[in-house]
């Protein structure tokens, strides 16, 4: 499971803005914030201290019958909305026509939340509660509902039957229908200082890893701890990171020859980030500054940002990731070599 078994377990930061949410006595809750800072797991946190039967301090005691059918993903007081994709993922039981359709090939599993889903997450509002002193629906990511969901949803996030709570989560809250969120109490993420997640990125994936490897793996993150422990995965070095700047200029993958198309998209864009920060004096947040090459020429330089943003909408597309990475490549050497020209 993604989500941690007891509060204790929570990343210190994530613990912390627990204590504060968990008493929080409004009907629906956005937890918003950038990708990778503990939405999800914030969420899941405070939906099994809602439905926990002996709660201490308020918070979940991760060992009665409640607690464990929260981290079982059967708590009949317990509703989830998500993506089939992310259902999948995360191993929560999909319905059993959703489930039916997907093992028959009659469609693929969806990357949005379903209208179907949102209408049986309204008959599960209201029927009676089984055991727990609330009924709770998890929204995550609350930005995969079109519009048609989200307006199903709108009249009973509006007027929760009985002791209904919502707890939506998010990595696009701009997403969000206006009405949507005018309906919840917003809470942003707290962004954790680096001498809190270094010990628990260090603990999460290794406690082999060096100072020089921590660093590396949140610079690559933008300091986004969740997301720090997939470049973890890569086996992402401080050499390999720190070389590819002048790889990129010079048309050379480096490490990215490894990675998938997604990855790679990415760090071309923290490389475009970089460039227009030192462009404008400011400090890089991705590389170090001495180690990017010649900043290009500015229209050029936004030129290219703006075809690597294009490139998001279709980069999870089934094309050759070898071919779409040589051409990013040649298109990112040709502003060094129009500078040189």
């Amino acid at each position: 499971m993604s989500a941690a078994d007891t509060p204790a377990q929570l990343a210190p930061w994530l613990q912390s803005q627990l204590t504060q949410l968990v008493q929080h006595k409004g009907h629906a809750l956005m937890l918003s914030g950038a990708p990778g800072m503990g939405q999800y797991e914030l969420a899941m946190a405070l939906a099994k201290s809602w439905l926990c039967e002996s709660p201490v301090n308020g918070l979940a005691c991760g060992q009665c019958a409640s607690c464990h059918a929260v981290a079982v993903h059967t708590h009949a007081d317990f509703s989830v909305l998500m993506p089939e994709t992310v259902a999948l993922e995360r191993d929560w039981p999909l319905s059993a026509a959703a489930q039916d359709a997907i093992d028959k090939k009659e469609r693929k599993p969806s990357r949005w939340i379903r209208v179907d889903a949102a209408r049986e997450a309204i008959a599960f509002s209201q029927m009676t509660r089984a055991r727990a002193p609330h009924k709770v629906i998890l929204i995550y990511p609350a930005e995969r509902m079109n519009t048609e969901t989200a307006n199903t949803l709108l009249k009973t996030l509006e007027e929760p039957p009985g002791d209904l709570r919502f707890v939506l989560a998010t990595e696009a809250s701009h997403q969000l229908l206006p009405t949507i969120r005018s309906r919840c109490q917003v809470h942003t993420m707290a962004w954790p200082a680096a001498e809190l997640v270094k010990p628990w990125l260090r603990a999460a994936v290794s406690e082999q890893a060096s100072d020089a490897d921590l660093g590396t793996w949140l610079a690559a993150a933008g300091g986004i701890p969740h997301a720090a422990q997939s470049w973890a995965h890569l086996g992402l070095t401080a050499q390999a990171w720190q070389a590819l700047p002048k790889q990129i200029a010079s048309g050379q993958p480096g490490v990215m020859a490894e990675w998938d198309a997604v990855e790679q998209l990415q760090t071309l864009l923290k490389l475009a980030h970089d460039l227009m920060a030192k462009a404008a004096g400011a400090e890089p947040r991705f590389f170090e500054a001495a180690l990017l090459p010649p900043t290009p020429e500015l229209r050029n330089l936004v030129a290219w940002q703006q075809r690597l943003v294009q490139a998001t909408r279709s980069v999870e597309h089934p094309f050759n990731a070898g071919l779409m990475l040589e051409a990013w490549l040649s298109d990112a050497q040709s502003l060094w070599s129009r500078k040189a020209a």
